[in-house]
């Protein structure tokens, strides 16, 4: 029988040695290596060659967003876990677009966590099932979104992005060679298209569907 390769990466020991304990429980997984952050998973991950990566989202010195980005860049990779206190639909989306395989919360019972595990590593993707009405409700909405971007023109998309980042309409004009009046025209159409009643708005938007980044 061919065991389940598990790697751990949680910044709490007694975390790790709990779940240790109750992932090997199963006969068919095996804990092979605990890592308390990124870097230190990063360390010894050529060494454990595990299967799976039981991922803890939160973590000092590199946490599991950059872990991901990192392994992503990768021929090839494990399959990835996340399990995290992060209950919030726009999270667990982050989460998905990086690629994981599962997501589950930390308050899960023990049957359900090996459950995804199984599923997983046999290629399923595993979504907590608590989730999975909000993540439906999200995806919906995306489409609808979708639609809405594809509507604006390039012009007033480039006058979404600016808004989206803090600029003024002066500025706008300035860095488009556009008048002013044009700008409020532009704006007039892309709160109408997007259904967006301020700039605040426009922004949320545009942060939600990765038309801006938070740091730009």
């Amino acid at each position: 029988m061919k065991l389940i390769r598990v790697m751990l990466v949680d910044d709490h020991k007694m975390v790790c040695e709990g779940l240790t304990r109750l992932i090997e429980f199963d006969e068919e997984v095996q804990v092979v290596e605990t890592a308390n952050d990124g870097v230190d998973c990063l360390n010894k991950i050529r060494g454990a060659k595990p299967d799976l990566i039981l991922l803890d989202m939160n973590m000092p010195e590199m946490n599991g967003i950059e872990l991901l980005k990192i392994l992503n860049q990768r021929k090839k990779r494990p399959k990835i876990l996340a399990l995290t206190v992060h209950n919030e639909i726009e999270y667990l989306m982050k989460v998905l677009d990086l690629g994981v395989e599962g997501y589950i919360l930390k308050d899960c019972g023990s049957k359900e966590l090996l459950r995804a595990i199984h599923s997983v590593y046999h290629g399923e993707r595993f979504i907590q099932p608590s989730l999975i009405p909000l993540l439906n409700s999200r995806l919906i909405a995306k489409d609808f979104d979708q639609e809405k971007i594809k509507a604006l023109s390039k012009r007033e998309l480039d006058v979404l992005k600016l808004v989206a980042v803090g600029h003024f309409n002066k500025d706008i004009a300035h860095l488009l060679c556009i008048s002013e009046r044009t700008v409020k025209n532009h704006l007039c159409n892309i709160f109408r298209k997007i259904d967006c009643e301020d700039r605040t708005q426009a922004a949320v938007f545009c942060i939600r569907n990765g038309i801006v980044s938070v740091h730009d």
